[in-house]
């Protein structure tokens, strides 16, 4: 049975960082890229950040890109995602999805599997 686990999440002031977690089991984590979702209330889910297992080359949604980090520890089977100048239009639930794919990553519809999300807030 496939569990993705996040963590990290939680409420910060604008200009603040998190370091979200996200566990995997049941898996070959290795052999799966890991991407990293976000869900604002009232919107829809939105792309964030990935990873790919095969060459762990990164790529982000524009809006974080030069304050967030996507990276992985395999040998720990988890992957991170560094947010630093947080703003309040980061406000959402942050979800973990794991896919074989190495392309079309930004879809979540090619995702594998997922987690139940963790809730960050960034107050103005």
């Amino acid at each position: 049975q496939v569990q993705l686990v996040e963590s990290g999440g939680g409420m910060v002031q604008a200009g603040g960082s998190l370091r979200l977690s996200c566990a995997a089991s049941g898996l070959t984590f290795a052999r799966y890229s890991m991407v990293w979702f976000r869900q604002a209330p009232g919107k829809e889910r939105e792309f964030v950040a990935t990873i790919r297992w095969s060459d762990s080359s990164t790529y982000y949604t524009d809006s974080v890109k030069g304050r967030f980090t996507i990276s992985r520890d395999n040998a720990k089977n988890t992957v991170y995602l560094q947010m630093n100048d947080l703003k309040p239009e980061d406000t959402a639930v942050y979800f973990c999805a794991a896919s074989g794919r190495v392309f079309a990553l930004t879809r979540a519809s090619n995702m594998d599997y997922w987690g139940k999300g963790t809730l960050v807030t960034v107050s103005s």
